[in-house]
């Protein structure tokens, strides 16, 4: 995928306000997405078939993808989406979130010591004819590549979408698309792939099994990395929080509930994850810990319809309420995501792609040295340091599955 970078020669002291205003918006605009962070993980969490399964998602997979959305929605169904995602459209234009996610998009692609990629694809219906200004905002804003697709040729459809997605995610999500509707006018997909290398490796001879406890009665057997070093560490009467850095931007922290994963997923919101992030700065970093943190693998699937319907963002779904004329006359949406999730003792990798069908409508210690061990329920952030914003998020209720 092409990638764009910007650079700018600054000529006047009122232009370098213009590029601080600019900067803050974006940063206001990214913890505003935050609110729909939370909410998307507690709607996903609460699901019947969920609430005793790992949950994992790229919150910026799904937010781009329906950002990109939002660029062919207008009058209510624009507003549903737009407060959908947290802004505000009396204190927010849809030009600065646009701009927004393109700084996210160059900023994540102009990353040299991670590998990670992330990305916009529009396939097309042959016989189908979006506006003009559409795909104009879609490769302007979100970097889109363009894609004629014959939706009549089912299966063909299908394995042009999934070998695209296959390969912009290194393997990672090989089946985003199940089966092709021949009414497909176009997909709207959006991919994300990390992968990073912890500062601090685990010794993988130090690997050994033990007992994970996802309840009160069940036990599993999962192996457990390890290591001791100088490692980034909060603590409070509610949480242990552990930040293991890939390098001075990204960031995956993981959460230990003190009282069970179920009560702070009742309350947890941006705010403590901001107050984490602030004190794990602010923390002294010469303590050495003993941690350990479960090896897994695992993907998740979700159709968002329904979890998205209950927050609010309904007429996307509708069969003749939605007004999606920025993008045609008329329009059906499907809306999908997949993510996946490795931890080894070198780092971690993860992937997730979102794709919109679009249908026609038809803390110091002395010795002994403190333990950290992820052996219960925890939750997991993949953070963005640079831009404040979380790429992927969930929890992780039994490594073992």
């Amino acid at each position: 995928m092409a990638m764009i970078t910007v650079t700018m020669t600054m000529i006047s002291h009122h232009g370098n306000n213009d590029v601080s205003i600019s900067a803050n918006r974006s940063l206001n605009i990214y913890r505003e997405n935050l609110d729909f962070a939370f909410r998307l993980y507690k709607h996903i969490s609460a699901q019947p078939d969920s609430q005793s399964k790992n949950v994992f998602f790229s919150l910026l997979s799904v937010s781009v993808a329906l950002a990109a959305l939002s660029v062919g929605a207008r009058g209510k169904t624009h507003q549903q989406l737009f407060e959908g995602l947290g802004f505000n459209s009396t204190e927010i234009t849809t030009e600065e979130v646009n701009q927004a996610f393109q700084h996210i998009l160059q900023n994540l692609n102009e990353k040299t010591d991670v590998n990670l990629s992330l990305g916009n694809a529009l396939f097309i219906g042959q016989d189908f004819k979006p506006r003009p200004e559409f795909l104009e905002s879609m490769k302007r804003y979100f970097e889109s590549d363009v894609f004629s697709t014959d939706f009549r040729k089912t299966e063909e459809a299908k394995e042009q979408i999934n070998k695209y997605v296959n390969e912009k995610t290194k393997g990672k999500i090989s089946d985003l698309v199940q089966d092709v509707d021949p009414l497909t006018v176009m997909y709207i997909i959006n991919y994300i792939y990390f992968k990073g290398k912890w500062q601090i490796p685990f010794d993988p001879k130090a690997t050994k099994e033990h007992d994970f406890h996802v309840d009160d009665k069940t036990n599993v057997s999962v192996p457990m990395m390890y290591e001791e070093d100088y490692f980034h560490v909060y603590h409070d009467e509610d949480v242990s929080i552990l930040q293991l850095h890939y390098n001075e931007s990204v960031s995956m922290m993981l959460v230990l509930p003190e009282k069970g994963l179920q009560g702070l997923e009742e309350v947890v919101c941006k705010n403590h994850l901001q107050k984490w992030k602030t004190s794990m700065e602010k923390k002294p970093k010469n303590i050495t810990y003993q941690v350990y943190v479960p090896k897994l693998s695992l993907k998740t699937s979700y159709q968002l319809k329904e979890i998205l319907s209950e927050m609010g963002i309904t007429d996307i779904f509708g069969d003749t309420a939605e007004d999606l004329t920025g993008i045609s006359e008329e329009s059906k949406l499907a809306v999908m995501h997949k993510a996946t999730l490795d931890l080894d003792e070198a780092g971690a990798t993860a992937a997730a792609a979102t794709g919109i069908e679009v249908r026609a409508t038809s803390a110091l210690f002395p010795a002994p040295t403190p333990v950290l061990k992820f052996d219960c329920p925890f939750m997991v952030f993949v953070l963005n340091r640079d831009t404040r914003s979380i790429m992927f998020m969930g929890k992780i209720v039994n490594p073992a599955k």
